[in-house]
């Protein structure tokens, strides 16, 4: 069907999903559609990119409401593999892609051999589907930089885009994993946003004492009931360490709150 297209001259947009989708991806889904004629959605809770203990099992998988949204979405074609599919050979077995340094820090430090699986599945799908660009949410900003690094490196014919982080009303960045989150949990959650917030405003003042700032807002995490993973600033261009004459900076955190475990970032620029 793909090669039909093509072969139509109509160009093919992308957009990879683990399902439970929300109302961020289909502004995925909305900028595919703006930005090609023909537009794929795949949805595959990946488990090579999920570690021991973590919820692989649990994740949320909802594929008949999935497959509706994207109907009413119009979207041209759902790619629903089974690991059978995606991993013939077993994952044992499996040919690794692996991005250097990038995957190493932040959620790659937290969570180990995690973008060893984003990448491989990215890499994977992209040479299975066959697409001309593919969207990406920014939220999971450090996914992002792993996989347009992927791509230049290895030369593949796919414009990567990246769309603005989708928010809940009170600033909370929509993800499937915040169903997890119980009622009380989720009054909370926003604070994040809120902490990051209150970094940027320092920084766009001038504030360049990084370790300082850094160490205030991990200091509300914890006064607010989070269980901070990470909360840092790096130069938002290659994640380096920042300098004070970066104009492009990110604030990027991950946090427990419960079991729930919470991404998001801010740039400031």
């Amino acid at each position: 069907m793909v090669h039909s297209w093509r072969s139509h001259g109509e160009k093919i947009g992308f957009v990879p999903t683990m399902g439970n989708l929300h109302s961020g991806h289909l502004a995925l889904v909305t900028e595919a559609k703006r930005r090609a004629q023909r537009v794929v959605v795949s949805i595959f809770v990946n488990p090579l990119q999920f570690g021991a203990g973590e919820d692989f099992e649990d994740y949320p998988r909802t594929l008949d409401a999935d497959k509706q949204q994207l109907l009413e979405a119009g979207v041209d074609l759902l790619f629903a593999p089974t690991p059978e599919v995606v991993y013939p050979a077993g994952q044992a077995q499996q040919t690794r892609v692996e991005v250097p340094e990038i995957s190493d820090v932040l959620c790659g430090a937290s969570r180990p051999g995690h973008f060893v699986g984003v990448a491989t599945v990215v890499c994977k799908l992209f040479n299975m589907v066959q697409p001309d660009l593919a969207v990406f949410g920014e939220k999971d900003f450090q996914q992002l930089m792993v996989i347009r690094r992927m791509v230049e490196d290895l030369c593949l014919p796919v414009d990567i885009l990246g769309l603005k982080t989708v928010r809940e009303e009170d600033g909370l960045a929509k993800s499937s994993r915040n169903g997890y989150l119980n009622e009380e949990q989720r009054q909370i959650a926003p604070q994040l946003f809120r902490i990051m917030q209150q970094t940027a405003q320092a920084l766009a003042g001038g504030q360049r004492d990084f370790t300082r700032v850094e160490s205030e807002a991990r200091e509300k995490l914890l006064a607010a009931g989070f269980q901070p993973d990470y909360y840092v600033i790096r130069n938002a261009d290659d994640l380096a360490l920042p300098a004070e004459a970066d104009p492009r900076l990110v604030i990027l955190a991950a946090a427990h709150l419960g079991t729930t475990r919470l991404i998001d970032n801010l740039l400031v620029e």
